[in-house]
């Protein structure tokens, strides 16, 4: 399996699933993960829109790094697909936020609503919030004819977006 292969099955399992489990930790290094809807365009940058208040919002706001795993559960044993992230977190404000609920907006509105400014600010409930992946690696099957070694393990990729 070539690198481009690699980037392209990157690419594949971002674009076929829309939960992404985000590791956090907490400003004494407790860990904790949880699932959120998220959208990217670019492989790169990850948004999520959540309460300040639930648990990896507070995490992230105390501890901005961040891990990532997108994946398709929905497959038999031995089949699974996977891409892990590391990267740093933050809530988006002023112009940020407007570039971001642009993306948000138009990718959640696929999947029938569309969030707007008013629906992440003050007087609102939730927040925009932003990962920037700093690496990808995908996982290679132990068993995966072309690159398999017996021993499940991850490669590194870059899954630019294809124009």
């Amino acid at each position: 399996m070539t690198n481009e292969r690699l980037d392209e099955l990157a690419r594949e399992v971002i674009d076929s699933n829309r939960y992404m489990t985000l590791g956090t930790a907490d400003a004494d290094g407790h860990p904790w993960v949880t699932p959120v809807w998220f959208a990217s365009e670019d492989y790169r940058h990850f948004h999520w829109v959540s309460s300040p208040d639930a648990r990896h919002s507070r995490n992230v706001a105390a501890r901005p790094e961040v891990a990532i795993t997108i994946f398709d559960s929905t497959v038999p044993v031995g089949g699974a697909q996977a891409v892990y992230m590391s990267g740093r977190a933050e809530e988006l404000t002023d112009t940020e936020l407007e570039r971001g609920i642009e993306v948000f907006g138009r990718l959640s509105e696929e999947e029938g609503r569309r969030w707007g400014l008013d629906d992440v600010q003050q007087p609102s409930l939730f927040r925009l919030y932003r990962a920037v992946a700093s690496e990808h690696y995908v996982l290679i099957r132990g068993g995966e004819p072309e690159l398999g070694s017996g021993v499940d393990r991850r490669e590194p990729v870059t899954p630019t977006a294809q124009g």
